[in-house]
């Protein structure tokens, strides 16, 4: 097979020596009849992926917004797949579902394989209900650890119930069970000292740690300040301000190294400290750490480090750091290390070029490079509901029960007689002491209640509402008053005062002082939620002038007469939005793992299966306009939608495209593809009076504190057209990060056949970070739906369709890569490969011809489907190249002769044919011409070492099959040994 192979320096060739069973050369139709068909199928690399094709990648090596990361190998020893397999995980706040598992072969090209949890809780903050939200928020810097078959995930919230540990023993399958910490660790690193028993610990803030009972389900001991910030002050690479956080430990060679960011006067750089206690000055015998700056170069900081088997039988340690690359996000840079004297230095002598090349660390054969370039984190999608079902779709949750509400008290008058159109003073009673009486001095009517002969500034008429108020209604409470006498003050304050419990037990002002002008009606009013705790056994409400100790030294002032009417109790109806368990439920949907909803979803409201092939965004709610941030300043409608569908943006350009069905929408309604984070730019469809006009929408900074929501979501002028009598719209968003450095712009284009399209205005912009911090990520693409006025009207979307070129650019459609795909894919035959991965790769190839025959309007229409099928084809291949593997295996043990170490490795043909075997470690190698089957063959290295690490030996097998040399790796995994 014709495949790009690209440059693989020797001494990189270290993964070799760790895949098992892995074929560098296919066997009989694989090898030889496929090449010639292959040759003009050449697929570039993913979308959010740095590889080059050529053995190296540049660095951001992932051109998206993945910060915070944590990276965990888990050896081939400790896997099904005989190979070093990499995971990673990453901050995603308030997005649903969150903290990714992403997978990796190589460290450059990554694919999400699963997520920790569906939602953190069901809270209103996690769920965008009831003015809460978790913008800001939610799920931070998360830990990623693998320890003795199990995976565990520490996450932190600053908003939904502090610190959790998730575990699993299937990460990319299995479920995952919780256990509450109780408490708030700022970003927390799990780490199991192995040199102690794996007592487990979290490493957090800036720099402090716990340590955790051996099951760890609760905290055992605290160690605050253990690397005290102070302590290294002096230093140019820590300083005495700035960030001093984001600490990961790792132990290696004898030394706790704990690497963290921090952010001097100099910028944002990685500061790392060794110290042969983990708990330092703090441990029983104590050992401060030391420390070194080891990068400080364009940014590059927060991070992990990860450790590569270099083929020697030890580790090369690299690092694993993010930088800002906003409005795409915080992207991260997998960065080589020169180790001396027990610390690294990262990059180039210290220096990362943004843009910078490296060697790719690891390699692999040229189908699975191949494949693994394909894979990327974000997706196109036809919406066709093939996804399979995850685990965490089934996450468990107690509804809580809604208050216990008599709704036949809501929305009546609860005072009796509130207008005294009785001609008496029915219903009203005196707190303290006063006189009541009917009065025809009636502000509207025939009559009022007149007060007088009052004794205490809480001397007044009262109502008993006993029975009648209820926990968790919201009250409206208001009455007029008016008084006259001459001697009194100009204006006099008044408050509806509550009094629970009987005399004097407990009193509460429902109202804010109100000043009244003598001789004036004037209304007291104010709004009041009675506390759950607060005992309703007793309760009037009473009208009042503020309190002084002695009245009567002034009765003019205090004790006037005055007169009360038109009073009102009303309680609002229930407008508070409960958990209810079909919002949480499975609706047998299953989305791509790319796509994460803005917050928790309502599954009652989006739907893959009420239209076959399209995604229903259905208006559970009206916006209301009245979600405020945590730290300041109105939300936006689109902000407050609900059900908003996201995948991250990746750079430098980037086009998107989808098609809406707006035929279910209802007046007031808005539904379309936005880029969005604090600020947005956005092409909809608004339908007004029963018309639907699509438009452009760009909301920029700064940002006021007070907003008018429709008003900021307005069409731009210019940028609109009337569908119409159509009710299909396609839809298409450029974005363009590489315009102006730190800034994006946007251009909208809308079609009616997909074919004829039309620009949308000029481009706007510029997007860029919220230097608030209010929303602390990367500019997202989202479809969304929301209501203005009525509930209930649905939009469907068709097609998710990606592709890196933008119609500005001016270029004519390419086809070649879509045509060499489907010429590559009518070369195979059904019966060499498994049958559901050929199934999948046949669809892939219908929905390729389908597009091709229909003659595209877009780049975007055949860059999707080419994409999708590429992925498959590549997959494929690797199929058939495990499948024409030898069958060899080997093993490898150390014992020990006169003091030194020896490594004994056996390699076993279990082919029906003699193999050529090579037997290999990091101490020489043996060949072995022909090993007949079902034999085995022996090897005794001579170490010449009194002590040697743990490490890996290799068998390396070939033979001739079909007419083609096919050669597999085996690997074996030996312990470290030390002779006395």
């Amino acid at each position: 097979m014709a495949a790009r192979q690209g440059r693989r320096p020797g001494h990189l060739r270290r993964s070799i020596a760790l895949a098992t069973a892995v074929a560098v050369a296919g066997a009989g139709l694989w090898a030889g009849q496929q090449a010639t068909a292959a040759e003009g199928w050449d697929p570039g690399v993913s979308y959010t992926s740095t590889d080059r094709g050529d053995g190296t990648y540049s660095v951001p090596m992932l051109n998206a917004d993945v910060p915070d990361v944590s990276v965990e190998r888990v050896p081939a020893s400790q896997n099904d797949e005989g190979r070093d397999i990499y995971y990673m995980i990453s901050t995603t706040m308030q997005l649903s579902p969150g903290s990714p598992i992403m997978k990796s072969y190589d460290l450059v090209n990554w694919q999400i394989v699963n997520y920790v949890f569906d939602r953190l809780n069901i809270s209103d903050a996690a769920s965008l209900r009831n003015g809460a939200s978790s913008y800001g928020q939610g799920q931070w810097a998360s830990s990623l650890r693998y320890h003795d078959g199990t995976y565990y995930v520490l996450i932190n919230s600053l908003n939904l119930g502090g610190a959790f540990i998730y575990r699993t023993d299937d990460i990319e399958n299995g479920s995952w069970s919780r256990t509450a910490l109780g408490r708030s660790l700022h970003d927390p690193s799990l780490f199991f000292d192995d040199a102690d028993g794996g007592t487990p610990y979290i490493i957090y803030g800036g720099v402090s740690a716990v340590r955790l009972n051996a099951d760890l389900t609760a905290i055992e001991q605290d160690f605050p300040n253990f690397i005290p910030r102070a302590d290294y002050a002096s230093q140019p690479y820590v300083g005495t301000s700035g960030l001093f956080e984001g600490a990961q430990a790792f132990y290696i060679d004898g030394y706790y190294y704990v690497v963290m960011i921090t952010w001097p006067s100099s910028g944002r750089q990685v500061a790392m400290f060794r110290s042969t206690q983990l708990l330092g000055k703090l441990a029983p015998t104590p050992a401060p750490y030391e420390s070194k700056g080891v990068l400080n170069s364009n940014g590059f900081a927060q991070g992990s480090l990860v450790p590569i088997a270099n083929g020697d039988g030890a580790d090369d340690w690299y690092g694993f750091f993010f930088r800002d690359n906003f409005p795409i996000g915080r992207s991260p840079a997998l960065i080589p290390a020169a180790w001396s004297a027990g610390w690294p230095v990262f990059g180039n002598a210290g220096a990362v070029p943004v843009n910078g090349t490296f060697d790719k660390p690891i390699t692999l054969t040229p189908a699975q490079e191949r494949f693994e370039q394909q894979k990327s984190i974000v997706a196109s999608d036809d919406f066709d509901n093939d996804a399979p079902h995850r685990a965490f779709q089934d996450e468990q949750w107690t509804i809580p029960s809604g208050p216990d509400i008599d709704e036949s008290l809501l929305g009546v008058e609860l005072f009796s007689n509130p207008g005294l159109e009785s001609g008496g003073t029915d219903g009203w009673i005196v707190n303290d002491t006063a006189v009541l009486s009917a009065t025809a001095d009636a502000r509207s009517g025939a009559g009022a209640l007149a007060v007088t002969g009052r004794v205490t500034t809480g001397s007044g008429p009262a109502q008993n509402v006993t029975g009648k108020l209820q926990h968790g209604v919201t009250y409206d409470v208001s009455a007029w008053v008016k008084y006259d006498n001459p001697a009194s003050p100009a204006t006099k304050q008044f408050y509806i005062t509550a009094r629970y419990g009987g005399a004097g037990t407990t009193f509460t002002n429902l109202t804010s002082a109100t000043s009244i002008p003598r001789g004036t009606w004037g209304k007291v009013s104010g709004t009041f939620t009675v506390p759950a705790a607060q005992a309703l056994s007793d309760v009037r409400l009473f009208i009042e002038t503020p309190w002084t100790s002695s009245p009567s030294t002034d009765p003019n002032t205090h004790l006037m007469d005055f007169t009360v009417d038109d009073a009102s109790l009303r309680g609002r109806p229930m407008t508070t939005e409960l958990p209810h368990s079909d919002e949480i439920a499975p609706n047998g949907s299953n989305l791509d793992l790319a796509w994460e909803w803005n917050h928790a979803p309502d599954n009652r409201y989006w739907s893959l299966t009420d239209r076959d092939g399209w995604l229903r965004l259905t208006t559970g709610k009206s916006v209301t306009g009245t979600y405020v941030h945590r730290n300041g300043g109105e939300m936006t409608y689109l902000e407050e939608a609900r059900n908003t569908l996201s995948q991250r943006t990746f750079g430098p350009r980037q086009s998107v495209e989808t098609t809406l069905d707006v035929s279910g929408m209802n007046d007031g309604d808005v539904a379309g593809l936005a880029a969005y984070n604090r600020d947005f730019s956005y092409v909809a469809v608004k339908r007004v009076d029963g018309q639907n006009t699509v438009g452009v929408v760009y909301r920029g900074q700064p940002f006021a504190n007070s907003i008018d929501q429709a008003a900021i979501e307005g069409f731009l002028p210019g940028a609109t057209a009337s569908l119409g009598a159509s009710t299909v719209v396609h839809l298409k968003a450029d974005l363009d990060f590489a315009r102006t450095s730190g800034e994006l712009y946007t251009t909208f284009y809308y079609s009616l056949d997909g074919k004829t399209w039309t620009r949308l205005g000029n481009q706007v912009g510029p997007l860029r970070l919220d230097g608030g911090l209010t929303h602390f990520m990367g500019h997202r693409i989202g479809l969304f739906a929301y209501a203005t006025q009525e509930a209930g009207g649905h939009v469907d979307f068709d097609d998710y369709l990606l592709s890196d070129t933008l119609t500005a650019q001016n270029l004519p459609l390419d086809e070649d890569a879509l045509d060499a795909a489907i010429a590559y894919a009518g070369t195979l035959h059904a019966g060499d490969y498994p049958a559901d991965a050929w199934d999948e790769m046949q669809d892939a190839l219908r929905d390729a011809q389908s597009v091709k025959a229909a003659d595209p309007g877009t780049q975007n229409q055949i860059d999707a489907p080419e994409r999708t099928l590429s992925y498959r084809l590549a997959r494929l291949d690797t199929l058939v190249e495990a499948a024409s593997a030898l069958d060899v295996a080997a093993t490898a043990d150390t014992r020990c002769v006169a003091g030194k170490v020896f490594v004994t490795v056996q390699a076993t043909n279990g082919e029906d044919i003699p193999v050529a075997i090579e037997l290999g470690t990091a101490y020489g190698t043996k060949s072995f011409a022909a090993v007949a089957p079902g034999k085995s063959v022996t090897q005794v290295f001579t170490t010449r070492a009194a002590s040697v690490p743990d490490g890996s030996a290799s068998a390396t097998a070939t033979a001739q099959v079909d007419g083609a040399t096919v050669t597999t790796v085996a690997a074996a995994e030996y312990a470290a040994r030390t002779c006395g």
